[in-house]
Formats: structure tokens, C-alpha cells, sequence
């Protein structure tokens, strides 16, 4: 309790007024000063595929069976209960996605309903509720709005990589879906997924590593199917390969992922994809296919037998991360055999053709006449 009088109260209480607008207004300060030196310390056109702090998230939870507003926030943590499924029981998925600033200054996402619906098909697969598109666009418009000022500069070779996440949080030790679930979206500038960036690189089939089973969820962006190919990837990338070239793990026949891509091989005037119940439906590979029938291709989706990779004239892993990496041969070390696709080191002239084509539509350089650009009001 005060005691004193009135006059000496309201002194007090203006001193304390004083010092906490002060103490406010130097925090501020600080912090936006140092933001705009780092801002000024980055190097655009040598980022790394990392994280990178950024402004701001965007958050919203599922409770009582309904979902709840947006939300923005600058912490970069949460609170999370030790009996979470998440932790547990592995009720989680994710996406990933990028925005492009163009020539004309304008912020380009490319394919945001493409993200939402395979991020819909992962929470059937996991049996979580399912985030509504309109939500979904809500959101990652909002972050990246939010990080506008973290969009590299165009033809830097960078881009603002958005990673949509979805877990479920509420505690129990059975195993069964959770009843409450958050949805977050961050973002982080990035560089070229592989650091030879659009270069022939070397991957390597390994038989005794399975990527996912056939009916198991390799189909759906969860992060066990990621965790499962981490001794494998770490063990081909000490071989000096960029990548695992996966085979079916029922027949081990049949081409399967290329780690965390899909695989593609061109031969004459076709491409040719795997068909496969466990490989992700990638959104540039779709992206890719259409292009490939726009320039007069003929596409081929169906199960490609190994012994077919000696007919290929190209072949490449694609995805979201690096779009395309020309691969430069596949080695197949239990049977010693090498399938090479490029013998002086460049991309193939289809690969190349594809790849600067979807660059091209992503950056605003050539028409988007699929309508799979987003541009950020």
C-alpha cells in the first residue's frame, strides 16, 4: 500500500509512466535497428536451403470441433503438452511452398490451392480435420504479406520458402486422433535445395532401404516417411551421392522416389514419371507433365522397371525445393551397374527447357496461362 500524499503519488506514478515508455520506446528501437542491419547483411544470391529468422507466423487451432481464426504472432515457439499426438503417435503433416518476386516487383506464389489439397488428403490419411482451402489461403497469404520485406530480390536465385505445418496437441496416451489440433505457417528467404544448385549430380540405389511401404503413408506428406529416409540419405551422401534413387519395397523392381523428389526420365520426345500407392503426388512434377504436353511431349505416368533407366536419354529429380536436379547417373552398387544420363556435366536440353519454363511462369517472366500464379495484393 502507498503511503504519502496525493502530490507525492502522482509524482511517483509519472515517474514509473516515464520510465516504462522509455524503456518501450529503446526495445523498439533495438530491435528494429538490428533488423534492418541484418536486413542489410544478407546475401540474396548465396543462401543456403535453411532457416532463417523472419518477422512474423501466422497460427490457428482446431478445439471443440471447429476451427478458430487466424492469428499473427512474432514468437517463434510454442507451448506444447508432453502427451501430444504429435509427439507420440506422429499426427503430423506439413507442405511446402514458395513466393517469387518478379522482375515487376510483385510477390507470386505458384499453385496455393495445388498445397492445400494434398495438405487435405495428408489429414485423411492421418485422421486429422481437414484445414479448409479458404483457410489455408488465408493464412499463407497473410505470412508472407506479413515477411514481405524476406521475398529476394528478383534474379538473386533465392525465393521465400513457406513450410505449412499441421500437429495434433491434445493429450493422451491411447492411440487415437487427437481432439485438438494447431495449424502454423513460417517462412525463411532460401537458396537452391542442392548447392551444385541446377547441376548433373550423382545418386545411388540401395536395396536395402525402403523409402515406404505400398500401402503405408508414402503417399501423404507426414514426417515419418522424411525420418525413415534419413540413415539411408546420410549414408549415400558420405558415398558421395546426392540422393537415393528408391525402389519398390514389395518387388524391389520398380523405380520409386528420388529421397525427398519424384523421379522423371525423358526418352525422345516422352516423359516418363513412376506410377506408384507410395510415392507424394508432387505439385511440380504436375506442373512439369503440363508443361511437357504444352510443348508437344507425350506423358507417361506408370511403373518404369529399373533396366528402363539405361533407355533414358535424361533423367531428373523434381520437387518444390530445387524444382528440377538434373541427375548425372544412377549407380546401382549391388548389381554394379551405372546408368549416366549426362557425360559432359550440364543438364540435359529437356531438363533445362522445363526447368527455366517453370521458372519463368513462377517469376512472372512468361504468361501464366494455367492460372497457378497467386500474385500478393
Amino acid at each position: 500500500m502507498f503511503v504519502g500524499t496525493e502530490g507525492e503519488f502522482s509524482k511517483k506514478l509519472s515517474s514509473a509512466w516515464l520510465f516504462t515508455c522509455t524503456f518501450y520506446y529503446l526495445c523498439t528501437y533495438k530491435v528494429k535497428h538490428k533488423n534492418n542491419e541484418t536486413m542489410e547483411s544478407i546475401d540474396w544470391s548465396n543462401l543456403s536451403f535453411g532457416y532463417m529468422p523472419t518477422d512474423y507466423n501466422v497460427r490457428c487451432t482446431y478445439k471443440d470441433g471447429k476451427w478458430g481464426d487466424i492469428t499473427v504472432t512474432s514468437s517463434q515457439t510454442f507451448e506444447i503438452h508432453m502427451a501430444a499426438t504429435c509427439l507420440h503417435y506422429g499426427q503430423e503433416a506439413f507442405e511446402g511452398m514458395k513466393a517469387f518476386r518478379g522482375k515487376d516487383g510483385k510477390i507470386r506464389i505458384f499453385r496455393m490451392d495445388e498445397n492445400a489439397a494434398r495438405l487435405q488428403s495428408s489429414c485423411r490419411g492421418i485422421m486429422m480435420p481437414e484445414l479448409p482451402t479458404e483457410k489455408f489461403n488465408e493464412a499463407i497469404l497473410t505470412v508472407v504479406k506479413k515477411n514481405e520485406r524476406f521475398v529476394p530480390p528478383y534474379e538473386s536465385g533465392a525465393s521465400l520458402y513457406i513450410r505449412p505445418l499441421l500437429i495434433g496437441t491434445s493429450a493422451q496416451v491411447g492411440v487415437k486422433p487427437a481432439k485438438e489440433y494447431l495449424f502454423i505457417v513460417f517462412v525463411s528467404p532460401v537458396g537452391p535445395y542442392f548447392k551444385e544448385g541446377f547441376k548433373p549430380t550423382p545418386m545411388v540405389i540401395l536395396r536395402q532401404y525402403d523409402r515406404a511401404a505400398p500401402l503405408g503413408t508414402g503417399r501423404y506428406k507426414v514426417g515419418g516417411n522424411y525420418a525413415a529416409s534419413l540413415v539411408s540419405g546420410e549414408k549415400a551422401h558420405a558415398m558421395g551421392y546426392s540422393a537415393v534413387l528408391y525402389l519398390d519395397a514389395k518387388e524391389k523392381k520398380y523405380i520409386d522416389e528420388c529421397g525427398p523428389a519424384n523421379f522423371f526420365g525423358i526418352r525422345g520426345n516422352s516423359y516418363i514419371t513412376p506410377k506408384s500407392t507410395s510415392i507424394l503426388p508432387s505439385i511440380t512434377n504436375k506442373s512439369l507433365m503440363q508443361l511437357a504436353e504444352d510443348l508437344g511431349m507425350t506423358v507417361e505416368v506408370r511403373q518404369v522397371p529399373e533396366e528402363e533407366l539405361a533407355t533414358f536419354d535424361e533423367a531428373g529429380a523434381c520437387g518444390t525445393a530445387a524444382v528440377i536436379s538434373p541427375i548425372a547417373r544412377i549407380d546401382d552398387l549391388d548389381e554394379n551397374k551405372s546408368y549416366v544420363f549426362s557425360k559432359d556435366g550440364k543438364p540435359g536440353p529437356i531438363c533445362e527447357k522445363l526447368y527455366h519454363k517453370l521458372r519463368a511462369i513462377q517469376y512472372g517472366d512468361e504468361p501464366d496461362t494455367h492460372n497457378w500464379v497467386t500474385i500478393v495484393e
